[in-house]
């Protein structure tokens, strides 16, 4: 079940592995690129992934495209796509810079080469989680995947699951709605609790194509073990996946919130040694209302319930009721157990 990338091991235990998808939002621009790594570990990421795109390899010159690429999407990816040499040299810079380099292969020859520059895993794309043939020739290179499954049934996933478990590959499963934004009715995070139900032996993990980080919040209260996310150094920097991308300070936000999220995934109740001393103000006691003269028999109009909770809890004010004073008790105190017969 668990995976390793680079020096980190990820477990069911282990907090949120946090990818920043840079995807094909520097548009080719290597300065833009360099900047997203920089910003990304900045922001306390864990990894930055790009895409490695041979678009020969991956697709005919004439593929559908969908609303957010503004030409078709062959020539798009001719235009922008970084070269094998581009993506070596990032790969050095996240080393320097302490930030693990991640790609999305779109063919196998793609990541025949990314194989070549020494990555340390994969991360495939939602287009190829049904493409089994390519994912098991994919996984000869050896390195663990992690595999997106937007666009598909549980019926799908279940079958891409069952092939690769069964050939012995390392992978993960990350829940996902293929919309560019997705509506939030059709995010469905619970659905990543019924992966990790019916697929109890690998991690699961949530790509998140919504403009903002609160499904993110969601998820990992379900459980995802991965957390992938669109980013961008300018929401006004035109570019396809713009509209599903945070910026940099949203993905310093992101990181700080997923923390403190994880913080507060405790199951246990009690007192906290820190809630103590506001117990002792905030709760209520047992306090006269009246004096109440020695030898009185306690009636119900005598007595209320009142803070500090330093003296008899009002839970036992029934048990106060019917008792006898031993002493005089003045208006408006505390009731003592020693006050009383």
């Amino acid at each position: 079940m668990n995976i390793k990338i680079g020096k980190i091991e990820i477990t069911p235990d282990s907090r949120c592995y946090i990818i920043a998808e840079a995807c094909e939002n520097h548009l080719g621009d290597m300065d833009v690129a360099r900047e997203m790594v920089r910003l990304s570990k900045i922001a306390g990421a864990d990894a930055i992934k790009f895409q490695h795109h041979l678009p020969d390899e991956e697709m005919l010159s004439d593929v559908p495209t969908s609303d957010n690429f503004s030409e078709p999407l062959y020539d798009f990816l001719q235009r922008c796509s970084l070269k094998i040499e581009e993506h070596e040299e990032l790969n050095h810079l996240c080393k320097e810079m302490e930030i693990q380099y991640l790609c999305t292969p779109f063919s196998y020859a793609a990541a025949k080469e990314l194989h070549e520059i020494g990555v340390d895993a994969f991360k495939i794309g939602s287009g190829e989680m049904t493409d089994i043939p390519s994912l098991l020739k994919i996984w000869e290179l050896g390195h663990p995947m992690l595999i997106s499954t937007g666009m598909s049934s549980l019926e799908e996933i279940e079958e891409t699951y069952e092939a690769l478990n069964s050939a012995g590959v390392s992978f993960a499963l990350l829940n996902c709605t293929s919309e560019y934004p997705p509506r939030y009715e059709d995010i469905n995070l619970r659905v990543i609790e019924e992966m990790r139900r019916r697929f109890p032996d690998i991690l699961i993990g949530h790509s998140d194509h919504t403009p903002d980080n609160y499904t993110c919040y969601g998820a990992v209260v379900c459980g995802a073990r991965f957390l992938e996310k669109h980013v961008t150094t300018d929401k006004r920097r035109p570019g396809p996946d713009q509209s599903v991308s945070i910026d940099m300070a949203d993905l310093h936000s992101l990181v700080d919130g997923v923390r403190k999220v994880e913080a507060a995934l405790g199951s246990i109740k009690k007192v906290n040694p820190r809630e103590k001393p506001i117990r002792e103000w905030a709760f209520r006691s047992v306090v006269s209302l009246v004096e109440i003269p020695a030898g009185a028999k306690i009636t119900d109009e005598m007595v209320w319930t009142k803070r500090p909770g330093t003296g008899i809890p009002s839970k036992k004010l029934g048990d106060v009721v019917g008792r006898t004073a031993k002493r005089r008790i003045p208006a408006d105190s505390l009731l003592r157990w020693e006050d009383l017969e």
